[in-house]
Order: structure tokens, then C-alpha cells, then sequence
């Protein structure tokens, strides 16, 4: 008569073992407003605050880790994290390899340059354009404008500083990361209107979990759904993109 209820008792301290396990957030921090280190090295940003709400929503102990952006999907597969949090952009390319939740944050992408020297993205044929490693900006550009040559960066610092030698012609990114950098740099101004191509940034940014994990996934939407709802989200953007002047 013991044995079932030693069974029993085993089965329940394994599942309370498994919902304390933390939940593992990996991002890249180099994206401002999204995901970045401020001056005090600390890991900030829209998607940093978001990742630990979800967790405190689900209780569940939190831990984000940094990774280059190229290594976040497979470093998700090779079961090194539980979620990949890091302004994702849903496309049909990744939902290959990826689950991803309903989507957080509506998603398109800008141009900048330094003032006065363009004013369309036409001009930037043969010119060079950073963008970020393995990013949806860089396909769009080789897709859509193969004459324009995409350079590569893993931040934008570094974008900025070969814009300064006249290195480089312009910056491609997110709409709401190019604007940050707008205004933190008045040397730089936009061309054209933001890009909200659906192939590549107009189903918006998600979450990513793994392959038919749809217990986690089923957990984030829910929580995202409340948050939207109770304004949580809303408290969010305002926060890290300013108000909405759309």
C-alpha cells in the first residue's frame, strides 16, 4: 500500500522540480531600444523588460543570456535555451526551424544616411548599407536591391564609426532601432518610407520556442494576451519607443 503513494509523491516533487526550473531567455544585446547594455553594463531594453514580466506572470525564474544573433536559432535547437527573445521578425524561412508565439510588437524596417547626401534608397545602388549579421534587413536588401552591397555589423556602433570615415553609405534596421539612432545622432536622417515588406517584417516580432513545444508557446501567448489587455504592453512600448505618433 505504500509503494503507490511513494510513486505518487515522487511524480509530484518531479513537477514541482520542473516548474521552478528557471526559464532561459536567449538575446543578442546590441539592438537598442530592444536589447542592449547601458552604462552601468547592465542588459536593458523593451524585450529585456518583456522576457522578465513573462517569467514573473509565469513564476519562474529568469535568466537572459547574450549570444550573437546568428547562433540564437540553433543554440534554441540544441536545447541550450527555452526561448529566444531578440526583436525576431516572423518568417516563413525561420517558422521552419522554430515555433513562434503571436506576434508582441508590430515590425517594419527604415533607412538612414548621413544628411544631405541621398534621398532615395535607389541612390544607394553600388553604395554600402550596414546591417546586421544574419538578420531579415540583410536578406531584404539582397533580394530586393542585389546593387546595393550589404556590409555586415554585430552592432551599430561600429556601423556609426565607418559612416564617420565615409566607409559606409547608410544603416538599414528596425524602424523603431533606426529611430532611437536618429535621435541620438543628428548628423544622421531617414530616405524613404519605413519598409513593411510581409516576407520578411510585416507579421511582426514573436518569441521563439522550439520545434513542438507548444506547451511553453501556449503559456506565452497567454500571458502576452493578458499584458496586451491590462495594458502591461502598452506600459511597455511607452516606456522604451515614446509615445506612439503613428
Amino acid at each position: 500500500m505504500l509503494m503507490p503513494l511513494f510513486f505518487v509523491l515522487l511524480s509530484s516533487l518531479s513537477l514541482n522540480a520542473l516548474a521552478a526550473e528557471p526559464l532561459r531567455f536567449a538575446t543578442t544585446a546590441n539592438n537598442p531600444p530592444f536589447e542592449f547594455y547601458n552604462a552601468r553594463n547592465e542588459m536593458v531594453g523593451f524585450d529585456i523588460d518583456l522576457a522578465k514580466t513573462l517569467c514573473k506572470r509565469l513564476q519562474r525564474e529568469c535568466v537572459i543570456t547574450n549570444n550573437s544573433f546568428e547562433m540564437l536559432l540553433p543554440s534554441l535547437k540544441f536545447l541550450r535555451y527555452d526561448a529566444v527573445i531578440s526583436s525576431l521578425n516572423i518568417t516563413a524561412e525561420r517558422k521552419k526551424l522554430v515555433d513562434f508565439t503571436d506576434p508582441y510588437q508590430s515590425s517594419s524596417s527604415l533607412m538612414a544616411v548621413t544628411k544631405g547626401r541621398y534621398d532615395e534608397i535607389e541612390q544607394l545602388k553600388g553604395k554600402r548599407v550596414g546591417v546586421g549579421t544574419a538578420t531579415t534587413q540583410q536578406a531584404w536588401l539582397n533580394a530586393v536591391w542585389p546593387g546595393i552591397v550589404a556590409v555586415t555589423y554585430d552592432n551599430y556602433q561600429n556601423a556609426l564609426l565607418d559612416m564617420r570615415s565615409s566607409r559606409l553609405d547608410g544603416i538599414f534596421g528596425d524602424t523603431l532601432a533606426v529611430q532611437a539612432l536618429l535621435q541620438s545622432h543628428p548628423q544622421l536622417e531617414k530616405i524613404g518610407s519605413p519598409v513593411k515588406d510581409s516576407r520578411y517584417f510585416g507579421n511582426g516580432l514573436a518569441i521563439a520556442v522550439r520545434k513542438g513545444n507548444s506547451e511553453l508557446k501556449a503559456q506565452f501567448n497567454e500571458a502576452l494576451k493578458v499584458m496586451q489587455a491590462d495594458g502591461t504592453l502598452e506600459t511597455l512600448r511607452a516606456r522604451w519607443f515614446g509615445p506612439d505618433d503613428s
